[in-house]
Protein backbone atom coordinates (compact mmCIF):
# COMPACT_ATOMS: atom_id res chain seq x y z
CA UNK A 1 0.00 0.00 0.00
CA UNK A 2 0.87 3.90 -0.64
CA UNK A 3 1.79 5.68 2.46
CA UNK A 4 3.53 9.00 3.46
CA UNK A 5 7.19 8.42 5.15
CA UNK A 6 9.33 10.76 6.68
CA UNK A 7 12.62 11.56 5.00
CA UNK A 8 14.72 13.50 7.45
CA UNK A 9 15.48 16.15 4.96
CA UNK A 10 13.85 19.58 3.36
CA UNK A 11 11.16 17.56 1.63
CA UNK A 12 9.52 16.64 5.00
CA UNK A 13 8.08 13.45 3.66
CA UNK A 14 7.59 11.28 0.63
CA UNK A 15 5.45 9.22 -1.09
CA UNK A 16 6.23 5.68 -0.71
CA UNK A 17 4.97 1.80 -0.94
CA UNK A 18 5.39 -0.28 2.54
CA UNK A 19 3.79 -3.15 3.37
CA UNK A 20 0.37 -3.71 4.12
CA UNK A 21 -0.77 -3.26 8.38
CA UNK A 22 -0.35 -6.89 10.44
CA UNK A 23 -3.23 -6.06 13.18
CA UNK A 24 -1.92 -6.99 16.95
CA UNK A 25 -5.41 -9.16 18.42
CA UNK A 26 -7.29 -5.95 19.98
CA UNK A 27 -6.38 -3.32 16.36
CA UNK A 28 -8.81 -3.21 13.52
CA UNK A 29 -7.65 -2.12 10.40
CA UNK A 30 -9.20 1.28 9.02
CA UNK A 31 -9.21 1.96 5.18
CA UNK A 32 -8.29 6.16 5.72
CA UNK A 33 -10.34 8.50 3.85
CA UNK A 34 -8.80 11.87 5.64
CA UNK A 35 -6.61 12.96 8.36
CA UNK A 36 -5.61 15.95 10.16
CA UNK A 37 -2.68 17.44 10.45
CA UNK A 38 -1.22 19.95 12.94
CA UNK A 39 1.77 22.56 13.52
CA UNK A 40 3.22 19.39 16.06
CA UNK A 41 4.00 17.24 13.05
CA UNK A 42 6.04 19.54 11.04
CA UNK A 43 8.17 19.84 14.52
CA UNK A 44 8.62 16.48 14.56
CA UNK A 45 9.12 15.75 11.32
CA UNK A 46 12.32 18.30 11.32
CA UNK A 47 13.44 17.52 14.55
CA UNK A 48 12.70 20.33 16.93
CA UNK A 49 11.25 18.50 19.85
CA UNK A 50 14.39 16.62 20.10
CA UNK A 51 14.01 13.47 18.52
CA UNK A 52 15.61 11.83 15.83
CA UNK A 53 13.43 12.20 12.51
CA UNK A 54 14.11 8.23 11.21
CA UNK A 55 13.59 7.43 7.39
CA UNK A 56 10.78 5.77 6.65
CA UNK A 57 8.86 6.24 9.92
CA UNK A 58 4.96 7.15 9.43
CA UNK A 59 3.44 9.90 10.54
CA UNK A 60 -0.60 10.16 11.08
CA UNK A 61 -2.85 9.66 14.76
CA UNK A 62 -6.01 11.59 13.33
CA UNK A 63 -7.43 9.23 11.07
CA UNK A 64 -11.39 8.65 9.83
CA UNK A 65 -12.74 6.16 7.74
CA UNK A 66 -13.33 2.63 7.27
CA UNK A 67 -13.11 -0.78 8.97
CA UNK A 68 -11.91 -3.39 6.45
CA UNK A 69 -10.71 -5.88 9.21
CA UNK A 70 -12.54 -6.17 11.90
CA UNK A 71 -10.21 -7.11 15.57
CA UNK A 72 -9.45 -10.85 15.43
CA UNK A 73 -10.58 -10.50 19.36
CA UNK A 74 -13.62 -9.26 18.91
CA UNK A 75 -13.47 -5.93 20.10
CA UNK A 76 -14.43 -2.73 18.21
CA UNK A 77 -16.83 -1.64 15.68
CA UNK A 78 -17.88 -4.59 12.08
CA UNK A 79 -16.06 -4.31 9.04
CA UNK A 80 -17.83 -1.45 7.11
CA UNK A 81 -18.55 0.66 10.30
CA UNK A 82 -17.48 4.30 9.21
CA UNK A 83 -15.34 5.53 12.12
CA UNK A 84 -13.25 8.34 13.88
CA UNK A 85 -9.81 7.40 15.36
CA UNK A 86 -6.52 8.58 17.35
CA UNK A 87 -4.18 6.46 15.79
CA UNK A 88 -0.60 5.65 17.64
CA UNK A 89 0.97 6.39 14.28
CA UNK A 90 1.20 5.07 10.78
CA UNK A 91 -2.44 7.17 9.81
CA UNK A 92 -0.67 9.14 6.79
CA UNK A 93 -1.62 6.07 4.64
CA UNK A 94 -3.86 4.35 2.83
CA UNK A 95 -4.54 1.57 5.74
CA UNK A 96 -3.66 1.65 9.44
CA UNK A 97 -3.73 -0.76 12.17
CA UNK A 98 -5.77 1.35 15.52
CA UNK A 99 -6.20 -0.57 18.72
CA UNK A 100 -10.65 -0.82 19.02
CA UNK A 101 -10.21 0.93 22.48
CA UNK A 102 -9.30 4.65 20.31
CA UNK A 103 -11.97 3.76 17.32
CA UNK A 104 -15.57 4.94 17.59
CA UNK A 105 -18.43 4.99 14.66
CA UNK A 106 -19.66 7.86 13.13
CA UNK A 107 -22.85 8.52 12.10
CA UNK A 108 -23.93 8.99 8.33
CA UNK A 109 -24.54 13.04 8.44
CA UNK A 110 -20.71 13.79 10.31
CA UNK A 111 -18.01 13.94 7.10
CA UNK A 112 -14.47 11.97 7.57
CA UNK A 113 -13.31 15.62 7.05
CA UNK A 114 -14.45 16.92 9.70
CA UNK A 115 -14.46 13.97 12.06
CA UNK A 116 -10.84 13.33 11.17
CA UNK A 117 -9.86 16.90 13.00
CA UNK A 118 -11.50 15.78 16.55
CA UNK A 119 -8.69 12.96 17.82
CA UNK A 120 -5.87 14.93 19.18
CA UNK A 121 -7.24 18.49 19.77
CA UNK A 122 -10.79 17.47 20.72
CA UNK A 123 -9.09 14.60 22.97
CA UNK A 124 -7.11 17.61 24.26
CA UNK A 125 -10.21 20.19 24.90
CA UNK A 126 -12.45 17.96 26.70
CA UNK A 127 -9.74 16.27 28.76
CA UNK A 128 -8.30 19.72 30.00
CA UNK A 129 -11.69 20.84 30.54
CA UNK A 130 -12.05 17.89 33.00
CA UNK A 131 -8.86 19.15 34.57
CA UNK A 132 -10.15 22.59 35.04
CA UNK A 133 -13.16 21.54 37.43
CA UNK A 134 -16.77 22.54 37.27
CA UNK A 135 -16.56 25.71 35.17
CA UNK A 136 -20.38 27.07 35.29
CA UNK A 137 -20.23 30.37 36.52
CA UNK A 138 -16.78 30.93 36.64
CA UNK A 139 -14.33 33.30 34.16
CA UNK A 140 -12.20 31.63 32.27
CA UNK A 141 -9.27 32.88 30.32
CA UNK A 142 -7.93 30.76 27.06
CA UNK A 143 -4.61 32.33 25.54
CA UNK A 144 -3.78 30.60 22.18
CA UNK A 145 -7.48 30.52 21.40
CA UNK A 146 -8.07 30.47 17.72
CA UNK A 147 -6.04 27.19 17.24
CA UNK A 148 -7.69 23.82 16.99
CA UNK A 149 -7.59 23.07 20.61
CA UNK A 150 -8.12 26.27 21.90
CA UNK A 151 -11.18 26.90 19.13
CA UNK A 152 -12.90 23.76 20.97
CA UNK A 153 -12.03 24.48 24.04
CA UNK A 154 -14.30 27.57 24.01
CA UNK A 155 -17.12 26.18 22.29
CA UNK A 156 -17.07 23.32 25.37
CA UNK A 157 -16.19 25.68 28.26
CA UNK A 158 -19.26 28.24 26.68
CA UNK A 159 -21.34 25.11 26.33
CA UNK A 160 -20.94 24.51 29.90
CA UNK A 161 -21.90 27.58 31.69
CA UNK A 162 -18.36 29.26 31.38
CA UNK A 163 -17.54 33.19 30.72
CA UNK A 164 -15.22 32.80 28.53
CA UNK A 165 -12.48 35.50 27.14
CA UNK A 166 -10.38 34.22 24.60
CA UNK A 167 -6.85 35.16 22.92
CA UNK A 168 -6.03 35.13 19.31
CA UNK A 169 -3.61 36.00 17.06
CA UNK A 170 -5.39 38.50 15.82
CA UNK A 171 -9.14 39.68 15.81
CA UNK A 172 -10.05 37.78 12.30
CA UNK A 173 -8.75 34.58 13.62
CA UNK A 174 -10.74 35.30 16.35
CA UNK A 175 -14.07 36.15 14.78
CA UNK A 176 -15.83 32.75 15.16
CA UNK A 177 -15.21 32.85 19.16
CA UNK A 178 -16.76 36.43 19.47
CA UNK A 179 -19.42 34.57 16.94
CA UNK A 180 -19.89 31.73 19.87
CA UNK A 181 -20.36 34.00 22.63
CA UNK A 182 -16.46 34.50 24.14
CA UNK A 183 -14.90 37.67 24.40
CA UNK A 184 -11.97 37.83 21.96
CA UNK A 185 -8.72 39.62 22.95
CA UNK A 186 -5.32 39.87 20.74
CA UNK A 187 -3.12 40.57 24.19
CA UNK A 188 -3.72 39.33 27.02
CA UNK A 189 -3.04 42.61 29.10
CA UNK A 190 -5.43 44.35 27.39
CA UNK A 191 -7.76 42.12 30.08
CA UNK A 192 -9.94 44.21 32.36
CA UNK A 193 -11.35 41.47 34.41
CA UNK A 194 -9.71 38.26 36.68
CA UNK A 195 -10.38 35.28 35.66
CA UNK A 196 -11.13 32.19 37.88
CA UNK A 197 -9.42 29.49 35.61
CA UNK A 198 -6.34 30.57 33.12
CA UNK A 199 -5.84 28.01 30.40
CA UNK A 200 -2.51 28.54 29.03
CA UNK A 201 -0.64 26.96 25.67
CA UNK A 202 1.52 29.64 24.34
CA UNK A 203 4.14 30.09 26.73
CA UNK A 204 6.86 32.52 27.21
CA UNK A 205 5.96 36.15 28.47
CA UNK A 206 2.29 34.86 28.13
CA UNK A 207 2.10 32.99 30.81
CA UNK A 208 3.23 35.56 33.32
CA UNK A 209 0.91 37.82 31.55
CA UNK A 210 -1.95 35.83 32.08
CA UNK A 211 -0.84 35.21 35.89
CA UNK A 212 -1.51 38.56 36.43
CA UNK A 213 -4.57 38.47 35.67
CA UNK A 214 -5.22 35.58 38.31
CA UNK A 215 -8.06 36.29 40.76
CA UNK A 216 -7.20 35.36 44.00
CA UNK A 217 -6.96 31.64 44.91
CA UNK A 218 -7.79 30.77 40.72
CA UNK A 219 -6.35 28.22 38.90
CA UNK A 220 -4.02 27.74 35.69
CA UNK A 221 -3.54 24.70 33.41
CA UNK A 222 -1.03 24.67 31.36
CA UNK A 223 -1.23 22.84 28.55
CA UNK A 224 1.39 23.92 25.47
CA UNK A 225 4.03 26.18 24.23
CA UNK A 226 3.05 27.54 21.09
CA UNK A 227 5.42 30.09 20.78
CA UNK A 228 8.25 27.86 21.80
CA UNK A 229 9.90 30.26 23.85
CA UNK A 230 10.09 28.64 27.78
CA UNK A 231 7.92 30.72 31.02
CA UNK A 232 9.70 33.21 32.26
CA UNK A 233 8.29 33.55 35.86
CA UNK A 234 10.32 34.88 38.78
CA UNK A 235 9.10 33.77 42.21
CA UNK A 236 9.91 37.50 43.38
CA UNK A 237 7.24 38.58 41.38
CA UNK A 238 4.64 36.85 43.05
CA UNK A 239 5.17 38.32 46.78
CA UNK A 240 1.82 39.94 47.40
CA UNK A 241 -0.01 37.52 45.43
CA UNK A 242 -2.88 35.23 46.73
CA UNK A 243 -1.77 31.45 46.09
CA UNK A 244 -3.02 29.76 43.09
CA UNK A 245 -3.01 26.05 41.91
CA UNK A 246 -1.02 25.28 38.92
CA UNK A 247 -1.47 22.14 36.70
CA UNK A 248 0.76 20.94 34.49
CA UNK A 249 -1.67 19.01 31.79
CA UNK A 250 -0.62 16.19 29.21
CA UNK A 251 -3.88 15.36 27.12
CA UNK A 252 -3.16 11.20 27.23
CA UNK A 253 -3.19 10.90 30.81
CA UNK A 254 -7.10 10.06 31.26
CA UNK A 255 -9.39 8.03 33.41
CA UNK A 256 -11.48 7.44 30.27
CA UNK A 257 -10.28 5.12 26.97
CA UNK A 258 -9.74 7.28 23.64
CA UNK A 259 -12.78 5.62 22.10
CA UNK A 260 -14.94 6.80 25.27
CA UNK A 261 -13.85 10.29 24.60
CA UNK A 262 -13.83 10.54 20.82
CA UNK A 263 -17.87 9.17 21.42
CA UNK A 264 -18.86 12.38 23.35
CA UNK A 265 -16.68 14.93 20.78
CA UNK A 266 -19.17 12.87 17.53
CA UNK A 267 -21.84 13.57 19.73
CA UNK A 268 -21.23 16.73 20.50
CA UNK A 269 -20.30 17.57 16.49
CA UNK A 270 -22.90 16.01 15.28
CA UNK A 271 -25.17 18.37 17.72
CA UNK A 272 -23.60 21.24 16.58
CA UNK A 273 -22.66 21.44 19.80
CA UNK A 274 -18.57 21.79 18.74
CA UNK A 275 -18.10 23.56 15.42
CA UNK A 276 -14.41 22.44 14.11
CA UNK A 277 -12.65 25.10 11.69
CA UNK A 278 -11.42 23.53 8.62
CA UNK A 279 -9.04 25.92 7.02
CA UNK A 280 -8.28 23.86 4.80
CA UNK A 281 -8.63 20.41 2.70
CA UNK A 282 -6.55 19.20 0.47
CA UNK A 283 -5.40 15.92 -1.33
CA UNK A 284 -2.95 14.16 1.02
CA UNK A 285 -0.50 14.46 -1.92
CA UNK A 286 0.14 18.07 -0.95
CA UNK A 287 0.66 17.01 2.46
CA UNK A 288 4.37 19.18 3.20
CA UNK A 289 3.04 21.99 1.46
CA UNK A 290 -0.06 22.32 4.17
CA UNK A 291 2.15 21.44 6.62
CA UNK A 292 4.66 24.38 5.59
CA UNK A 293 1.32 26.54 5.67
CA UNK A 294 0.58 25.39 8.84
CA UNK A 295 3.66 26.66 10.77
CA UNK A 296 3.56 29.70 9.18
CA UNK A 297 0.06 30.50 10.14
CA UNK A 298 -1.14 30.44 6.33
CA UNK A 299 -3.74 28.53 7.21
CA UNK A 300 -6.66 29.04 9.88
CA UNK A 301 -7.83 26.09 12.12
CA UNK A 302 -7.26 22.56 10.87
CA UNK A 303 -5.98 21.44 7.95
CA UNK A 304 -7.67 17.77 6.68
CA UNK A 305 -5.84 15.72 3.86
CA UNK A 306 -8.04 13.13 1.75
CA UNK A 307 -7.13 9.64 0.21
CA UNK A 308 -9.47 9.33 -2.89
Amino acid sequence: MKALTATADDRLITLAEITDPAPAAGEAVIEVEAFSVNRGDYFALTGVYGTEVVPGHVPGQDVAGRIVTAAADGTGPAVGTRVVAHAAGGGWAEQVAVATDAITALPQQLPATIAATLPLAGLTALRLLRRAGAVAGKRLLVTGASGGVGHLVVELAIAAGATVTAVAATRERGQRLADYGAEVLTDVDAATDRFDIVLESVGGDTFAAALRHLAPGGTVVWFGQASRQPVQLDFFDLFGATPFTLHHFPHWVADTTDAEDLAELVRLAAAGIIHPEVGRIADWTETATVLTDLVHRRIRGNAVLTLA
